[in-house]
């Protein structure tokens, strides 16, 4: 158990699966209010049934402001962001289209900042908290076939420096950075064979796991990382040891 996340109000973006749902299941079970926040209605009726203790659950898209301010404004009290929402599309360079380029940039980006500054608003009329950010391992190294992913989790990872710039002392602001996590968008984009072959690479010899990824949000959420802000925080296996992204 984390030091000081019992009671706390959390509010967890894109929570519908993957590592959404890990660390919903996790600031659960340590003792947190989960608010859970997703768009795809049917995977939030399935962590509402595994989850009966969530205390809210709303279906929101981070990218419709409006409904960002109407879903907040039902909320007295917020202590922690987990700012988690993001999609991704395996494709070459060539092939990124204008629209595809704005929907990704509209969600990983432009979403991330309008739920971080309306979360923000909230805990600086309370008592402050700390709002983590989704970042990638993809924002730190070039990854073959994820241009627009990466320009979006580059860019996350800037904006989060700033906010914890200007936020501080009152709030904390980190990003967190996996690499291979097996989630479901991973699991569409990657053969199993591809999978294994990517594994077999990294130090640790296996694919970093949802609950991987949850651990660490509870950590640097927790008052036992008090000290901790402005920073990215790589969880990859090892991968960028040795420069194993720059392989196709």
């Amino acid at each position: 158990m984390m030091r000081g996340l019992e009671n706390k109000w959390v509010l967890i973006t894109g929570a519908a699966g993957g590592i959404g749902a890990a660390t919903t299941t996790r600031f659960l079970d340590e003792g947190a209010c989960v608010i859970a926040l997703d768009r795809d209605a049917a995977g939030l009726a399935r962590l509402e049934s595994a989850c009966p203790n969530l205390s809210l659950s709303a279906i929101v898209d981070v990218t419709d402001e409006a409904a960002l301010d109407a879903f907040l404004e039902e909320v007295d009290r917020l202590d922690i962001l987990i700012n988690n929402a993001g999609i991704s599309q395996r494709h070459s360079f060539l092939e990124i289209s204008h629209s595809g380029w704005n929907r990704l940039l509209e969600t990983n980006l432009t979403g991330t900042f309008l739920t971080a500054q309306k979360a923000a608003h909230k805990m600086l009329v309370g008592q402050g908290g700390v709002i983590l950010n989704m970042g990638s391992t993809n924002g730190l190294v070039g990854y073959h076939h994820y241009a627009d992913y990466n320009a979006s989790k580059a860019a996350v990872i800037e904006l989060t420096r700033s906010m914890a710039l200007e936020l501080g002392p009152r709030i904390r602001v980190n990003a967190v950075c996996p690499g291979f996590i097996m989630t479901p968008m991973q699991e569409a984009e990657y053969t199993p064979a591809m999978q294994e072959a990517f594994a077999s690479k990294l130090p640790l010899r296996r694919l970093g796991r949802p609950e991987d990824v949850a651990a660490l949000f509870a950590f640097l959420a927790s008052d036992d990382a008090a000290f901790i802000t402005g920073q990215c925080f790589v969880i990859d296996g090892g991968e960028l040891a040795g420069g194993l992204a720059s392989q196709p």
